[in-house]
């Protein structure tokens, strides 16, 4: 076999593993866990791919009318190695943690989502003292929303905003100022969970409390936060 040949049939597995890693994870064909297991057989093959393509690119005789599919496997050998490195180098800049709260010290609660997180290996109680000291480090902008509207106008807003985030509402309690919700990730299907807990604030306006916390994975790389991070900004906005 030509190394070129060599070449792009490595690269082919290397895309191959990259591109159904996650769609197979959210479609439950597999658990993540191997999902994450073809993401690195993606990098190491995509590590192979740029060996082979850039010793063949080396030497005159061997990329000799080939250059076409040589340079076709050095873009999918470097894509393939990128994607992997880059996640796990943003996983590494942020603390392995997954549950995010506007509220540290009186997290908002899960009721209703709990029958949903039967089994889920995360546990719907706060996480605890250690991950609010990693959270307050990592993600300082995580506060509470003040609104100058009613607990009642503060809490339709915030069930609106919920919907406009393509959440799935789970419940929503205006008497409590309580709703509930799940967000499915997009590429590996991850089921996280959030709650937002709307307070009066002695008759002056409210106060808005955000909690979103994954079912599964130590990690979130950072999910949670923006997500909270983005509900509030656009909750801001209306």
């Amino acid at each position: 076999m030509k190394l070129s040949y060599l070449a792009i049939f490595v690269a082919a597995i290397a895309a191959l593993f990259l591109l159904v890693g996650g769609p197979g994870t959210r479609l439950g064909l597999w658990d993540f866990r191997f999902g994450f297991t073809l993401m690195r057989g993606a990098f190491i093959a995509g590590l192979v791919t740029l060996a082979v393509t850039l010793i063949t690119l080396a030497i005159p005789a061997t990329r000799s009318g080939q250059t076409f599919i040589l340079l076709t496997a050095l873009v999918i050998g470097l894509f393939t190695v990128y994607v992997p490195w880059s996640n796990v180098r943003h996983a590494r800049s942020v603390p392995a943690i997954h549950d995010i709260t506007t509220d540290t010290h009186d997290p908002p609660k899960f009721v209703a989502i709990l029958p949903l997180r039967a089994g889920a290996p995360n546990p719907p109680e706060y996480d605890g003292e250690e991950t609010a000291k990693l959270q307050e480090q990592a993600y300082p902008f995580v506060v509470p929303l003040g609104m100058n509207a009613s607990p009642d106008e503060a809490f339709e807003k915030a069930l609106a905003t919920a919907k406009k985030m393509g959440w799935e509402i789970v419940a929503a309690v205006k008497e409590a100022g309580h709703i509930e919700a799940t967000d499915t990730t997009f590429w590996y299907g991850f089921k996280d969970d959030i709650v937002v807990r709307i307070r009066d604030v002695n008759g002056l306006g409210s106060v808005i409390d955000v909690r979103s916390k994954s079912r599964v994975g130590k990690s979130d790389v950072g999910v949670n936060a923006a997500r909270v991070r983005k509900y509030l900004k656009v909750l801001e906005g209306k």
